[in-house]
């Protein structure tokens, strides 16, 4: 097994699985999914996708250095459920982490995933390498925190199911987590999921 298999965000491009284009008002965030992972929140995400769910809906929630987030067809950050017409449990994994770039649930607490999710943003990392590792962070992983970033706090509680796999979607990700917003959090202006597209 190569460290790569084990620890699909080291490298996107070369794990397993179907991409997703997060096609935004300000730009495409490409992201490769985790079936392997978390297969019930990946299914999850592909057929609301397909079935149109994310298409107009906002980024309702968007903190600079720390995370993007939408999916809720009614933009209060209050809506939205799953395919399987309840709140479904988390899917977490010692293979995937909350690092810059990670597509993850948005949840209410334990096993309440519905249709939101969020994207991490923040690069202003504030621990050690040893820490992490002290923690219980794999090396490799710990390693990927200090350098790039990440939310190591939401790990083990909100599901991973995804990473953003380019420069490009780097740049999107950046653009919309510096726009306006009110004290809420809220984007003065829409930030809005044009469509979502799965490639296969």
């Amino acid at each position: 097994m190569t460290e790569t298999k084990n620890y699909p965000q080291l490298d996107p491009t070369k794990a397993e699985g179907p991409v997703a284009l997060i096609q935004t008002n300000h730009g495409t965030l490409r992201v490769k999914l985790f079936p392997e992972l978390a297969p019930k929140t990946v299914a999850n995400f592909i057929a609301l996708a397909k079935d149109g769910y994310y298409d107009g809906v906002i980024f309702h929630r968007i903190i600079p250095d720390f995370m993007i987030q939408g999916g809720d067809p009614t933009g209060t950050g209050m809506g939205g459920e799953s395919i399987y017409g309840q709140a479904f449990e988390d899917e977490f994994s010692m293979q995937a982490f909350n690092l810059r770039g990670a597509l993850s649930m948005a949840n209410a607490g334990p096993n309440t995933n519905g249709s939101q999710f969020f994207i991490v943003q923040n690069s202003d990392f504030p621990y050690t390498n040893d820490m992490l590792v002290n923690g219980g962070w794999p090396e490799e992983i710990a390693a990927v925190y200090v350098e790039n970033g990440g939310t190591p706090h939401l790990d083990q509680k909100h599901t991973v199911f995804g990473h953003l796999m380019d420069a490009a979607s780097y740049e999107v990700l950046d653009t919309i987590a510096q726009v306006e917003t009110n004290a809420q959090d809220r984007p003065l202006e829409d930030v809005v999921i044009q469509t979502v597209e799965v490639e296969d």
